[in-house]
Order: structure tokens, then C-alpha cells, then sequence
């Protein structure tokens, strides 16, 4: 499992950017399929398309799990994900790439061409992961697009929305069906009191004033028990 939390740069300054030659030493430091855990705002494109590109040249399964923001730079190395899983609370943002140029008009339009370059290489990174027109992602770097994890998913930046192991379970199962049926939560609530008490369940009551076999140790009848009961139930 590897972490790629922070500012994204060629060389660390501050011992808290992520580096390519950093993030190789842990990528080889084992094998198998791994995790790569993201929460970066993104940084330096050339530093993100070399830990991309290691990502899509690694041997096995990749996941990403995007648990903080997936931004900028970010975005582009989550791309290399073999799958792409987003926390419902996390977000994702692409725009077009930015630099400081100084000079003449020749030097700003060196630099207006190494950024359209640059957006080029990044499109496709997102061409190949969501399989959008470029047209279309180039409008949104454009106006620099911000994704919750549902609208990710659904342009293709991610393939699912992390979820908490064991809550995934058939809502049709007894147990997950409490969950949406107020009636059954009342009926389940009944039982276990009954059970408490060491008595049968309301409607195994036969008659007003009967007690039953196994009844608490005062002897309160059915009656007594089912009045009580159906209070509780009013508040539920």
C-alpha cells in the first residue's frame, strides 16, 4: 500500500512533496497488486507523468483510492489506476496546465506552445481512462472542472465510490432489510425484549389473563406485557 499525499515535485524541499525518485523506491520496494492511496493538490506535470507513467508500467493491479482531492497533477497520475475508487467526500479536479514565462512577445509564444503541449500530453491521460472525446476534455480543463465522486464516475475520471467493508450486503437479507422496514424494526425491538424478559412474543399470548409458561418472575400476564410493548411501539 503506498501513499501519495501532498505537494507533487521534482526534488523535495521541504521532505513532504512526493518525488518520482521517492515514490519508485516504495513502488519497487515489493510485488503483487497494490494499493496507491491519493490526497494531493496536485504540482509539477513532468514529475505526476513520470509516477504515471511508472504506474502503467507496473506489473500488477493498481487501485487508487482517492480519500482527500485528486487535483491538478493529481488527476493525471489517478488515470494510471488499473481501477479508480473515489470516497463519497473526496473530489477530483482537472484544468488547463499553468507556468511563469518572462520576455519578449517571442518568449510568450514559446510558452504559449510548451502549455498547449503540455495540455496535450495531459488529455491523454484522460482520453485513455474515460474514452471522452478530447473535445469534450479539453472544454472541461478549460473551465476547470471540480468532480464530487458521483460526477466522476459518471464522466469516466473513476470506475466506483469506496464503500465501508460488510455494508455492501443484498438488501434483501433480514439483516440489511431492518434497515428500510420501520415495521420490521419494531417487530425485531419486540422479540428481543420479549426475549429479555424470558417470555413468548405477544401474539403467542392465548388468552387476556393467562400467564404463560414462561413468564417473568412476578407472573405479569400477557396482557401486561403486550400493553407495554405496543407503548414503546407508539415512539418508534
Amino acid at each position: 500500500m503506498l501513499f501519495l499525499n501532498g505537494t507533487i515535485a521534482e526534488e523535495s524541499w521541504f521532505d513532504d512533496d512526493v518525488t518520482p525518485a521517492l515514490f519508485r523506491e516504495e513502488l519497487n520496494a515489493g510485488t503483487g497488486n497494490i494499493t496507491v492511496w491519493i490526497n494531493s493538490p496536485g504540482g509539477d506535470c513532468v514529475a505526476a507523468a513520470q509516477i504515471y507513467n511508472m504506474l502503467m508500467d507496473y506489473k500488477g493491479d493498481v487501485t487508487v483510492k482517492i480519500d482527500g482531492i485528486a487535483a491538478s497533477a493529481a488527476s493525471v497520475i489517478a488515470m494510471a489506476g488499473t481501477k479508480v475508487l473515489m470516497s463519497p467526500v473526496s473530489m477530483m479536479m482537472i484544468h488547463n496546465p499553468a507556468t511563469i514565462a518572462f520576455g519578449d512577445t517571442v518568449e510568450m509564444q514559446k510558452a504559449i506552445n510548451m502549455l498547449a503541449e503540455v495540455k496535450e500530453s495531459i488529455m491523454n491521460a484522460y482520453e485513455i481512462k474515460t474514452g471522452m472525446s478530447r473535445t469534450k476534455i479539453s472544454h472541461l480543463m478549460d473551465a476547470e472542472t471540480w468532480m464530487d465522486a458521483h460526477k466522476a464516475v459518471e464522466l469516466g475520471f473513476a470506475d466506483d465510490i469506496l464503500e465501508r467493508e460488510g455494508v455492501e450486503a443484498d438488501v434483501g437479507s433480514p439483516e440489511v432489510s431492518m434497515l428500510y422496514s420501520r415495521a420490521a424494526v419494531t417487530n425485531s425491538l419486540m422479540d428481543k425484549i420479549a426475549a429479555k424478559c424470558h417470555i413468548k412474543p405477544p401474539d403467542s399470548c392465548a388468552g387476556a389473563n393467562e400467564v404463560t409458561e414462561d413468564s417473568v418472575g412476578d407472573g405479569r400476564s400477557c396482557d401486561e406485557i403486550r400493553e407495554r410493548l405496543n407503548f414503546i411501539k407508539r415512539f418508534i
